[in-house]
Order: structure tokens, then sequence, then C-alpha cells
């Protein structure tokens, strides 16, 4: 099996397996009902072999780092959630406020139990009854962010390259589902974010200064 010559061969293959992953859950999502079959893609060649050394690079390098940032813009989002408004969907079939949000965290914590714990656990994870509103979400998530993130400092390459199965659909290292997980975070927050304003509440800064960051802004240097 070829292994990974340079960096950018590996985050060739990452992009490569993550167009993969959001086919799949697209695809997923459009079924009308369980029994009804479905044809997925599949890589056109085996996915090559990582070294130790690339997928310490990839926790240290990329994920950790990333999963800290997005993590606190993601955050940001939830706690821009109006408390009385976490019932509010812009449409009859869309996920409310807090299920949406819901969703992002309770996936992103069964992502990052598959490194340390060498297997994906599929059981439910419904939202607990103590979480009524954003900021009961927003205390859960950096809570349970914290314990899980602290796992991740400490895996060994052996726990990284450990193949792990995903719904039978593929099996990669461990390691590479933190890119999954970091990619479905972003994807969704994307969603999230656009409830906001018609839901009355500002929009926060991500990756740069939002319009309601900016005026916030302005207006402090104002009256400073």
């Amino acid at each position: 099996m070829k292994v990974f010559s340079n960096r950018h061969t590996l985050i060739s293959e990452l992009t490569r397996g993550l167009v993969f992953v959001f086919d799949i859950e697209r695809r997923l999502s459009q079924l009308p009902s369980a029994s009804t079959p479905i044809t997925l893609l599949s890589y056109a060649v085996a996915m090559q072999q990582i070294q130790p050394d690339q997928a310490s690079f990839l926790l240290q390098g990329v994920y950790l780092p990333g999963l800290r940032n997005e993590h606190r813009i993601t955050k940001s989002v939830i706690e821009a959630i109006p408390l009385d408004k976490g019932d509010y969907r812009p449409d009859s079939i869309s996920k409310s406020a807090l299920e949406l949000a819901w969703h992002i965290v309770a996936t992103e914590m069964r992502f990052l139990d598959v490194p340390p714990a060498g297997e994906f656990d599929f059981s439910p994870r419904p939202r607990p009854d103590s979480i009524k509103n954003s900021a009961d979400l927003a205390a859960w998530y950096a809570e349970n962010f914290e314990l899980h993130f602290e796992k991740l400092t400490k895996l060994s390459n052996e726990q990284l390259l450990k193949i792990v199965d995903f719904r039978g659909i593929f099996q990669l290292p461990a390691v590479m589902y933190l890119g999954f997980v970091l990619h479905h975070s972003v994807h969704h927050r994307g969603q999230l974010s656009m409830y906001l304003r018609p839901m009355g509440a500002k929009v926060p800064a991500m990756y740069g200064e939002s319009y309601d960051s900016a005026e916030a802004r302005k207006t402090a240097q104002q009256t400073a």
C-alpha cells in the first residue's frame, strides 16, 4: 500500500474524503424511508495509508487548533440565540434553533469520542431535559467539549492510526474523523447563523467581523 509523500498530498486526500462524507449525509437525508435502497459514492482508489508522524501532525497541527477555534465560534452562535426563541424554525420542515444547535454539539461529542474509544457509539443522544434554552446548551457544550478535548491531547499514535468503521460505509484511521466533525459543525453552524436575524438576534463575529459586531464596535468607540 502506498503512503502519503507529503503534507499537500495528505490534505488533498482529506478533502476528497470530506466531499464523500457530505454526499453521504445529503443522500441519507433524502431517503423517504429506511427501506429505500441508496447508491453511495465510493473512492476510485483505496485510501492511502498515513504514517505515525503524519497522524501526529494532523492532530497537533491541524485538528486540535481547529477544534478549539471552531468551538469558540460555535459557542458564540449558540449564545446568540435569544433565550425565548429556541423554538424558532424558518420552515415547518426545519429543525428548531435549539434542535439544530443540539445536533451540532451532540454530533461533535460523538465524533470526539471515536479516537479514544477506537469505535463509534451510535446509541441515541437525546437532549437532556435540563437544557431548556441556549444558555443551558452553551454551558453544557463548554463543559463537555473541554472534557473531550483533554482526552484528545493524550492520544497515542496507535489510537490515532486505528482503523475505525463508519456504519459499514468506509473504514478510516481514527484521527481523520476529527476532520469530518470540524466540517460538519461549520456546515450546520452556517445554517444556524441564518436563523439569527429573522428571530431578532445579532450575528456574532466568526472569521472576521459580522455587520452586527462591526456596528457594536463603532458604537463602543463613539461612546468611549
